[in-house]
């Protein structure tokens, strides 16, 4: 199963100008912890940072900077890991757990940006998937009563 079978299509994203107030606010509308921060590049959204409300905590509130003095672009993580959309789900555990990412954006063969998923967004499918694995046995039973009788 690719990754982009259920990645996470609609990404609240901002710009590397965007303030920390207005990052804020995101978050709050649309109830993430996460902005994938983007440049436009013809006509697409190239992911080149992800800026987490941690990051506002830790960076900025805790430090009793002055929020207005920063942009997201100021306090993204340097280096983005992204993975293309027709990455497998291991294959993107994988990359996670490597490199100790707990959310990764998904681009296309052009880079641009696609979905994202998480961390969570795995634990949810894969506990979708054992839970279904977990009834094979009682249908078995089910079925060899059947054809015994």
């Amino acid at each position: 199963m690719s990754i982009s079978e259920f990645c996470n299509r609609e990404v609240v994203f901002a710009k590397r100008t965007t303030s920390i107030s207005e990052a804020a606010q995101l978050m709050r509308q649309y109830h993430v912890g996460n902005l994938v921060v983007v440049d436009e590049i013809n006509g697409q959204r190239i992911p080149v940072g992800i800026v987490t409300d941690r990051d506002i905590v830790i960076e900025i509130i805790a430090q009793d900077l002055d929020i207005n003095d920063f942009s997201v672009g100021d306090i993204m993580g340097p280096h983005l890991i992204s993975v293309q959309q027709t990455a497998g789900v291991f294959d993107t555990i994988r990359l996670m757990r490597t490199k100790g990412i707990r959310r990764i954006p998904i681009v296309n063969h052009e880079g641009g940006l696609e979905g994202i998923v998480s961390a969570d967004d795995i634990l949810d499918l894969l506990a979708e998937e054992m839970t279904e694995l977990a009834k094979v046995p009682t249908r078995e039973q089910e079925r060899e009563a059947r054809t015994k009788l």
